[in-house]
């Protein structure tokens, strides 16, 4: 349903290597480039998340509730994306670990703010 998500930066190059290290470890790459814009992902894959300066040439801000999840392979890929994201500037928001029965996630956010995590659905809710 969803067709890709799109965050805000006020330093590109900056949150570019944040993104280029998560995107790696997923086994995407940057599908487009401009000089305002990168989007990750596979053209006709699944959703990819697009990163740009705010065309209105206001500060980008953060949006409080707004989450983008990345779904990882298995509980491994869990702990090396959070891991990834704290070595290239994030944040801890929350270590990987259980929540509930059936989910598995590590919390972070980006550079900007912007907040993320690494999921595993480990059976149903």
């Amino acid at each position: 349903m969803i067709g890709y998500v799109t965050l805000g930066t006020n330093d590109l190059p900056r949150a570019a290597k944040f993104y280029d290290a998560l995107a790696a470890e997923l086994g995407t790459g940057r599908m487009m480039e401009m000089d305002s814009f990168i989007a990750w992902g596979e053209p006709g894959g699944g959703a990819g998340i697009g990163l740009t300066k705010p065309f209105d040439g206001n500060a980008a801000s953060v949006g409080n509730g707004v989450m983008v999840a990345l779904e990882a392979k298995d509980r491994e890929q869990v702990h090396r994306l959070y891991e990834i994201a704290l070595a290239n500037g994030g944040t801890c928001e929350g270590e990987p670990g259980p929540r509930g029965e059936s989910f598995y996630a590590g919390y972070f956010r980006d550079p900007d703010g912007n907040k993320l995590n690494a999921f595993l659905m480990t059976g149903p809710m």
